[in-house]
């Protein structure tokens, strides 16, 4: 059973404070992109460098443990000031098509942003850049959800789907998360589900 350890929190505390300022960007992005349904979505502009994401990583961003139950932690943190919990968790296992390419340690967020009204909201940090203009999926029994992405962030594209997403998570013993990295190798990533329901109602009670 994948575990969290401290070196992990240390390793990916600034790592939550970036996905967290990616995805801020990322939908204030795509909130201003007029609507065109006859045209492919254009694709949200790229943060303009590191400096503009790391501005958001200060001090006070460390993850301070709530509660572990099975794969999963459930965090709180208050980047910028403004409180986010979370739970979060390891893939069980990792394949890679070609075998054997290197890449970081993928995560899987559920989040709670109370200052921007966002409650459950689903991500993912794949540990490679994705292929640019390419969707990640999200496989839950015979159920798929598309997922946008941006560098190695990837997100929920409907939002509309996200609670049943997260719904079935609840009920469900593993999701599968794919995608494809800009060298063109496919991950396949498996996560275990047991401990989520409490550990979103852990952080779902801390951020209220």
């Amino acid at each position: 059973m994948p575990s969290i350890s401290s070196q992990d929190i240390r390793s990916w505390g600034v790592r939550v404070s970036l996905l967290l300022a990616a995805t801020l960007m990322a939908s204030s992005a795509l909130a201003q992109q007029p609507p065109a349904p006859a045209k492919p979505a254009p694709a949200a502009p790229k943060p303009e460098g590191k400096t503009t994401l790391a501005a958001a990583t200060p001090n006070d961003v460390q993850p301070t443990l709530l509660g572990q139950y099975g794969d999963w932690g459930a965090y709180y943190a208050t980047p910028g000031g403004k409180k986010v919990c979370f739970s979060i968790a390891k893939p069980k296992s990792s394949l890679t098509n070609p075998t054997g390419r290197k890449r970081d340690q993928a995560w899987l967020f559920v989040a709670d942003r109370p200052a921007e009204n966002v409650h459950n909201e689903v991500s993912v940090i794949i540990g490679y850049p994705f292929k640019p203009q390419t969707e990640a999926s999200a496989e839950i029994g015979s159920a798929k959800f598309a997922m946008y992405t941006l560098n190695d962030g990837a997100w929920i594209k409907n939002v509309a789907e996200e609670a049943r997403l997260v719904d079935a998570m609840r009920k469900g013993s593993d999701l599968t998360i794919k995608g494809m990295s800009g060298h063109g190798t496919e991950s396949t990533d498996q996560y275990a589900l047991k401990g989520l329901s409490q550990a979103i109602e852990k952080a779902d009670q801390e951020c209220k």
